[in-house]
């Protein structure tokens, strides 16, 4: 019987989406089984733009269904739907982070737009969605990064209510190609943040040149510069403050969907990774016959077991969220962080175990060693996420108030809150339904409670020891109670979704028993900081547990694990 928690091509039946949704995911499925491996892992190799993948999105209509927001489309399955949009984002990274980044970076151009009144521009975006066309979403720049209080790009008044922008672009996706490229930039007559403008660009226009793909990938990360550009009155998205909340509200849309691409890698690895384990023999026996082997592939697959669980229930708060429900805004940086780095562990501990298989060319996972790396390093790096995380633990913690109950969200709904999010600030006065209601659920579930322990202990250090005004500008000490916070938020959301899905229990008590490891860990971490206290020292010690051991529980799981051996092969 196939696993149902791991997607797989052979079984792949999306029958929870409507007829249209249902019919392009799969649809998007067969190209790449068609296309095979070989051709896969040669594309990947030899760096070639994306023109086939494209033309097949073009043909089927595929970007401009899932990314035009229902008023904005012509067609009634054409909506913006969080759901629909993770799924095919797990596909993509199934497949090759090089189609997911091509879609990710269209997305991160649409941003801007869909947040417009700007008619004009809206209807173009649509039309270029329709046409088969790409975007491009152009904030950084080589000087400065994605701090867009210092950009260069400048636009000077042309005295006819346009302007004329001169400056460059770094690190921007599809910049080759890009029918439209959100450029940010600032004008030369205003100063501060009122003289911020976002104004679309088109790739192929004269005064817009192309410099140069800045890594060594089919991915490509353009540096474009602008000469005299003219932007007229119909091509400005935002300006001023506006267009300042833009680019963030941009970023916390686009943020989401490494989650579900990171999942799709670690998915595809596994199939490849157990196979090769338990039918290679050495020493007379199956490699998985070995207890470490087990226990390295166990903690990969229940990892990725809350990868999935964690996503697909933050999903729910995006699509529930509104001006009085930010709570996305906590869960966000999460999907961004915290499961992305989950991702780098699965594929590290199945690395460990197929050792040199993992360098070989005519695997899936040569490539999905290097793809992973780069998932916790877009849309900010983990400590910016992990940083900004911090900002909601005491409320998230200690402060809870009533929310009525978010409900699984697979409705074929417009989720037009993403694009009217308001200004990009007060985070600190968000707040938070009991988190303790989850765990309460799971109390008999051994590891479940063993965890619920740690975390109570964590509302301890909160109000008895946490960081003074000095530690508070430690940053590397800050970093560390974070890593602790996010795994109580990330344990409450994979309980939340366990709950909703029936989850086998066996399957959750091994997993709480590696974040129970986890827990330790991080506390020994902080214990070990330069600026921690005494109390810091000692609390840190006192939160170490050790997970509740149960051979036949791991037994069970293994059987999970072990029948993933053979279930997938993409066709050569």
């Amino acid at each position: 019987m196939a696993d149902q928690l791991l997607f797989n091509p052979r079984t792949y039946d999306p029958a929870h989406f409507d007829p249209e949704t249902r019919r392009l995911l799969r649809a998007t499925v067969d190209w790449f089984e068609a296309r095979g491996k070989r051709r896969l892992i040669e594309d990947y190799r030899s760096r070639v733009w994306l023109e086939d993948f494209l033309a097949f999105a073009a043909k089927e209509g595929l970007f401009a269904t899932f990314l035009t927001p229902a008023a904005d489309g012509d067609r009634p399955d054409q909506r913006w739907d969080t759901a629909r949009i993770a799924a095919l984002n797990e596909i993509f990274g199934f497949y090759g982070l090089d189609y997911w980044y091509a879609w990710q970076v269209t997305i991160l151009g649409l941003g801007p737009v869909w947040q417009s009144d700007n008619a004009a521009a809206r209807a173009r975006a649509a039309e270029l969605l329709a046409q088969g066309e790409v975007f491009a979403f152009g904030l950084s720049e080589k000087s400065h990064g994605a701090d867009i209080y210092s950009t260069d790009m400048l636009l000077e008044p042309d005295g006819q209510g346009g302007f004329r922008a001169t400056g460059s672009k770094y690190y921007i996706g599809n910049g080759n190609a890009a029918g439209l490229v959100s450029v940010f930039g600032r004008r030369t007559d205003v100063e501060g943040p009122e003289g911020y403008v976002f104004f679309a660009a088109d790739s192929r226009h004269p005064a817009y040149h192309l410099v140069k793909n800045v890594v060594d990938s089919s991915k490509y990360v353009s540096e474009f510069r602008l000469d005299d550009y003219p932007v007229g009155r119909e091509d400005v998205l935002h300006t001023g403050r506006a267009a300042f909340d833009a680019a963030l509200n941009t970023v916390n849309v686009g943020k989401f969907n490494l989650c579900t691409a990171s999942i799709g890698i670690c998915e595809h690895a596994m199939y490849e990774a157990v196979t090769h384990a338990h039918t290679r023999i050495l020493y007379g026996r199956p490699v998985t016959a070995f207890p470490h082997v087990r226990r390295e592939l166990i903690d990969a697959y229940v990892r990725l077991a809350g990868m999935k669980l964690f996503s697909d229930r933050a999903v729910d708060y995006f699509r529930s969220a509104g001006p009085d429900d930010r709570r996305y805004l906590l869960f966000n940086p999460m999907t961004k962080m915290k499961v992305t780095t989950e991702g780098e562990k699965v594929i590290d501990l199945m690395w460990d175990v197929i050792a040199a298989k993992g360098f070989e060319k005519d695997n899936y996972f040569a490539q999905a060693a290097i793809e992973i790396r780069g998932l916790p390093k877009l849309e900010g790096t983990v400590h910016v996420n992990l940083a900004l995380i911090l900002k909601f633990m005491r409320n998230h913690l200690l402060d809870p108030v009533d929310h009525p109950p978010v409900p699984t969200r697979l409705d074929a709904a417009d989720d037009t809150f993403l694009f009217r999010q308001g200004p990009a600030r007060g985070l600190g006065s968000i707040r938070f339904h009991d988190w303790r209601s989850a765990f309460d659920t799971y109390a008999g579930v051994p590891n479940v409670a063993r965890f619920r322990e740690q975390a109570d202990a964590l509302c301890t250090f909160v109000t008895t020891a946490a960081p003074d005004e000095r530690q508070s500008r430690d940053l590397d000490l800050l970093l560390a109670v974070g890593q602790l916070f996010a795994l109580v938020v990330h344990g409450q959301l994979i309980l939340e979704q366990a709950e909703l899905t029936d989850l086998d229990e066996d399957v959750l008590d091994e997993l709480f028993s590696v974040l129970v490891r986890d827990f330790s860990n991080h506390a020994v971490e902080l214990h070990g900081k330069d600026s921690a206290t005494k109390l810091q020292q000692s609390w840190a010690l006192g939160a170490v547990r050790r997970p509740v051991v149960d051979e036949a529980r791991s037994a069970r799981v293994w059987e999970r694990v072990e029948a993933l051996s053979g279930a997938y092969e993409m066709a050569p």
